[in-house]
């Protein structure tokens, strides 16, 4: 389907109209099916037309920021959740971590921190699991 904006030699009259295809508005034309609806004139041309283009990046724009916020949101309510089931450890994850895993101190429940990516591989290379987890700072929000 495309949509034309059309004009009336006769009247001026300017108006919309949609057809299958450019081919198909030839086709109507030749026929003499396609009139003014204000003078009925038969004598009537295509005016040019410009694209949605910008209306369509606003939207697609406005899209992206809505589905940018549904995401941060839910990236909120599992913080949430990490902060009201796990013991916050800070800085020291790393030796909490491993603290848990040798047996040297227990939690009533697991821990979330801060690592580095080295303190992260290292936690691995001993066997210890570790799962980075999305966090969206509150300043951010």
């Amino acid at each position: 389907m495309i949509k034309y904006s059309l004009n009336c030699k006769k009247c001026s009259y300017v108006f919309d109209s949609w057809f299958a295809s450019s081919k198909e508005f030839e086709k109507l034309k030749k026929l003499k099916l396609i009139n003014c609806p204000k003078c009925d004139s038969l004598k009537i041309q295509k005016s040019i037309m410009s694209p949605r283009v910008a209306f369509q990046a606003k939207e697609k724009q406005e899209n992206k920021s809505r589905k940018l916020q549904e995401v941060r949101s839910k990236i909120k309510e599992f913080q949430n959740y990490v902060k009201k089931n796990f013991e916050y450890v800070g800085e020291n994850f790393s030796y909490e971590a491993r603290s848990i895993y040798y047996g040297n101190k227990k939690f009533k429940k697991g821990i979330y921190g801060t690592a580095s990516k080295k303190d992260i591989n290292d936690l691995k290379d001993e066997g210890i699991e570790t799962l980075p987890i999305p966090w969206v700072r509150d300043k951010e929000n």
